[in-house]
């Protein structure tokens, strides 16, 4: 459960990053654009690893042997992406107005490493629908407190929230070797 935790966290770290970018730009009404951001985020980061987990489980008697390494290997690169990313400019730098489509845009964007990420819990002995509501769950929470931070205090917290998900995930793949 652990695990699922500390993967929930990290994943969660992109949508939180962006959330806190969304409210450092959009200070008005910081309480609708919480709400709207938390629920695109946190229903985009929960299905993406549910799709993920069962197309993991398809290949998983092709590849059962080298499942931890496939994992290792996801995970890494998703970590690295983070990293990189949280030395650039966000996705959000760029906007002007927050609409549906641009939340839409921004949930899958932030959801894609979520899907791969995914096949990691085919390793995991735990309740699949359950570890993408936890995900869901604390995703809707950090994205929600993201935006308050952002309209808060703007964008200095947000590439190093993106930087410490990356982390988390290579060293929840450096575990899976491991298990």
């Amino acid at each position: 459960m652990i695990e699922v935790l500390l993967l929930a966290i990290a994943l969660s770290m992109d949508a939180f990053a962006v959330s806190i970018g969304l409210g450092s730009k959009q200070k008005t009404r910081p309480m609708f654009l919480a709400l709207l951001a938390s629920v695109y985020f946190g229903v985009f980061q929960g299905l993406m690893p549910l799709i993920g987990y069962l197309g993991g489980k398809g290949v998983l008697g092709w590849v059962e042997s080298y499942a931890p390494i496939v994992s290792f290997l996801l995970l890494v690169l998703i970590g690295g992406k983070m990293i990189f990313e949280s030395f650039s400019e966000g996705i959000e730098e760029d906007l002007t107005k927050v609409t549906h489509r641009v939340l839409l845009t921004l949930a899958i964007a932030t959801s894609i490493d979520a899907m791969a990420a995914g096949f990691a819990l085919t390793l995991l002995d735990i309740n699949p629908f359950l570890a993408c509501f936890i995900i869901a769950i604390t995703t809707f929470i950090f994205s929600y407190l993201g935006v308050f931070i952002g309209v808060k205090s703007g964008t200095w917290l947000e590439s190093k929230a993106e930087f410490l998900g990356g982390v988390v995930l290579i060293m929840i793949g450096i575990k899976m070797l491991w298990a």
